[in-house]
């Protein structure tokens, strides 16, 4: 008889395939009637400040792809601070341990600016290729290394790469943090389901449609150049939003200081910020601050 691990999809079991389906699923809605204040729409802006990592976590030397990361500090996140504080505007910056550890005066001042820092790895490890109790104990140590950095103990996570284990969602339950920010099951806020029951934790739902990277990354290489022109993934970005703001619900953005950092690509930030403006009744807040609002507003929060 064959182990499960050496059959095909087609020849699961339904219930091998319904506890794939059911490890970790969106269970409860999470949105309120209205926003904060009133408002119609919420909008969390966000910002993975992976810099270096992303060469470090493959155990990469390039010290070309180690530069570029390097821009993202140099250049990207001054930039994004400046167009943030000049609209009055709180966002989330998700940061490695690593990218902490390289840049602590860049972690104080995004806090000192009335932003939020989340958990976002040890060192933009991929979850899935850990083992468990190594996947625990990097997200353990990078809480703490944030909290010490920082003076403030994050509450959200973002895994790297929003890469998922099937451990990843009882370790953030076990840490007691109020958020995840890594899946897409919706565009409003939910409460992870784990195995079935609910977990506690609320996910604000990222998507890579409302991610810069995808748009303008490219490995010289692999010969591969997705290359989006910045005005279409403007577009892009201003449709998203209108949309949730017909709708009443979440606008939710990631970008990387070291992609949207250049002087040919900040300004869709600080257009869309903008064309946000133009709009009555709209709330910035930072990833924490939704959640706490939604969670404690919907309806069905306990």
């Amino acid at each position: 008889m064959k182990n499960e691990r050496d059959l095909q999809p087609w020849q699961w079991k339904e219930e091998q395939w319904r506890r794939l389906v059911g490890r970790v699923r969106a269970g409860r809605a999470l949105r309120p009637a209205a926003w904060q204040g009133g408002a119609r729409c919420a909008v969390a802006l966000s910002f993975d400040s992976d810099h270096e990592t992303n060469e470090l976590r493959d155990g990469g030397q390039s010290i070309g792809r180690l530069s570029q990361g390097q821009y993202g500090a140099r250049q990207g996140v001054p930039r994004i601070l400046e167009i943030l504080a000049r609209a009055s505007v709180k966002a989330s910056f998700f940061v490695p341990a690593v990218t902490a550890l390289l840049y602590p005066d860049e972690q104080r001042r995004v806090i000192a600016e009335g932003h939020e820092i989340g958990i976002h790895g040890w060192i933009h490890e991929r979850n899935s290729e850990l083992p468990a109790e190594a996947e625990r104990e990097l997200q353990m140590r990078s809480a703490d290394t944030l909290e010490k950095l920082c003076g403030v103990r994050p509450v959200g996570i973002r895994t790297p790469s929003w890469d998922f284990s099937p451990q990843t969602l009882g370790i953030t339950k076990e840490m007691g943090l109020l958020y995840d920010s890594s899946l897409m099951a919706d565009v409003d806020c939910y409460e992870l389901e784990m195995d079935g029951k609910p977990s506690g934790v609320v996910e604000l739902p990222v998507e890579w449609i409302r991610d810069d990277a995808v748009y303008f990354n490219m490995n010289r290489f692999a010969a591969l150049r997705p290359y989006t022109p910045p005005a279409d993934v403007y577009d892009i970005f201003k449709r998203e939003f209108d949309a949730a703001y017909r709708e009443g619900g979440i606008f939710q953005l990631t970008m990387h200081p070291h992609v949207t950092g250049y002087r040919s690509r900040i300004w869709i930030l600080e257009e869309l910020i903008r064309h946000i403006r133009g709009h009555e009744r709209v709330w910035f807040a930072t990833h924490a601050d939704i959640v706490r609002y939604a969670k404690a507003n919907s309806g069905t929060g306990p």
